[in-house]
């Protein structure tokens, strides 16, 4: 499967062509044009779904039982993954079909299961298979995959639930807005997993700025999430490059994003979706620069990622030049924080935790979220995949792809900033259209990105990095 040029060494992220980008669209849309509408996915008013599910790690695990236990009556019949030992369940890290398949008979919904081995495909190329055949898709695969798994499963005419971040590319940003795009035009409903969308505090907090004025207006904002590091899988013998790699996607940019698009896209998402105002379309900075690197805790055989950021990003005048301050950070025995704050003329807004609030700019609470006596908040993940399902049963528009792609490359925007220690500019970035991945997807090939002789992969340096379209 042929996609984009392999960087070279000396430019870490390659650029390719705006008009390579506008053939590979235009024939995505040719192709899903030919398709009678009845190949279109589940019109409204049937419960009858056929589910499909690509990536079998942890997240999809869940998010596919979230799926089946919104609609009772839909039904898992295919499914994907790059490795058949995360299908099996015997692999590093993968939970597979079998974990699934245990969490569903606890939950009375073994039924709800029919993928025979005939359905379970394995490969670069085995997500064709599994959407060709199903009504809705779960995509939680490498980040770097999403834009082209999203542009093929609304090509087919599926709905779509996809985890975030959804794009770590300029390319990969702007295939999935015109993704968004045809899917829009085919009446297709798209969810993604930036779930604070559906959690009820949010909701409210986000009803208090805008429809109440508690903050009067936004003049600027704080977010966090400083963590600790995630799992490393050590490298084993008989592996190839491009295999450790997608073993360990979480250190690798062309998968990934880094950290702050992985993890850190949640509390960006937060900001541009309250200084916006805009629920459905969300909203995105005009510029980013910033700071970040690798504290030297971590040996440089991990991969290649930054351990922590710290990023300014600035807004446009129509959204009163509001500053967005974010930072994230994986060094051990250091303070944790993952939240959103939000300042205005009027108010801050402390957003997080179980009881966010909005206090006056001396202090006194104006207003703070309870759950009604009596109640349990519902659970923001299972929610996300009940209104998705709410809505393809109403016929009603529901599409996340916009504000996903936005706040997926606020965070790409942030990765050029640290990474070149420049301010990047938004329009300049997007039209650059550049990408950083391979130009081949097998176990064989060629990533973009290798160690070095001694086993180090190369740091970027900010100063010496230089950006994809200079």
């Amino acid at each position: 499967m042929t996609e984009k040029p392999t960087p070279s060494p000396s430019q870490p992220e390659g650029g390719t062509s705006r008009r390579k980008f506008i053939a590979a669209t235009a024939g995505a849309t040719a192709a899903a044009s030919a398709l009678p509408v009845e190949s279109y996915a589940q019109v409204a008013g049937s419960d009858e779904l056929k589910v499909g599910m690509i990536g079998c790690g942890g997240r999809n695990s869940g998010a596919i039982v979230q799926n089946l236990t919104a609609n009772d009556s839909s039904r898992l019949v295919a499914i994907a993954d790059a490795f058949q030992d995360k299908i099996d369940g015997t692999g590093p890290r993968g939970k597979g079909l079998p974990a699934i398949q245990k969490q569903l008979e606890k939950d009375g919904k073994a039924k709800q299961v029919d993928v025979p081995e005939s359905r379970q495909y394995a490969g670069f190329d085995a997500y064709k298979q599994v959407i060709d055949q199903v009504d809705v898709v779960c995509i939680a695969t490498p980040p770097g995959f999403r834009p082209i798994h999203f542009e093929y499963a609304v090509a087919a005419g599926k709905h779509v639930f996809m985890e975030k971040p959804v794009c770590v590319d300029a390319h990969g940003y702007n295939r999935v807005i015109e993704a968004a795009k045809l899917a829009d035009q085919k009446n297709l409903k798209v969810v993604v997993g930036l779930q604070r969308h559906y959690q009820n505090s949010y909701l409210e907090a986000f009803k208090q700025v805008h429809e109440n004025g508690l903050l009067g207006e936004i003049t600027s904002a704080q977010c966090w999430w400083n963590g600790s590091r995630p799992w490393i899988i050590p490298r084993e013998d008989g592996w190839t490059e491009m295999e450790y790699q997608m073993r360990n996607w979480y250190y690798f940019n062309w998968l990934c994003g880094d950290h702050i698009s992985e993890q850190h896209v949640h509390n960006i998402d937060v900001i541009n979706w309250f200084v916006s105002g805009d629920s459905a379309m969300g909203g995105n900075p005009i510029s980013a620069q910033g700071m970040g690197g690798r504290a030297g805790l971590e040996p440089l055989t991990v991969g290649e990622i930054f351990d922590h950021h710290y990023v300014e990003f600035r807004f446009g005048p129509e959204h009163n030049h509001t500053v967005m301050n974010s930072q994230c950070r994986h060094i051990p025995d250091t303070w944790r924080q993952v939240a959103e704050e939000i300042h205005g003329t009027d108010g801050i807004a402390y957003l997080g935790g179980n009881n966010p609030k909005i206090t006056d700019l001396k202090g006194k609470v104006k207003w703070q979220y309870r759950t009604p006596r009596g109640q349990t908040d519902p659970n923001p993940y299972q929610v996300e995949h009940d209104e998705l399902y709410r809505h393809i049963k109403e016929d009603k528009p529901l599409n996340n792809a916009y504000y996903g792609a936005k706040s997926s490359f606020t965070t790409t925007l942030g990765r050029l900033a640290t990474y070149s220690g420049q301010n990047i500019n938004w329009d300049d970035a997007v039209k650059s259209d550049f990408s950083i991945m391979p130009e081949v997807f097998a176990m064989d090939a060629e990533p973009p990105v290798k160690p070095g002789e001694d086993g180090k992969y190369q740091i970027a340096v900010p100063g010496q990095y230089k950006l994809p379209w200079a």
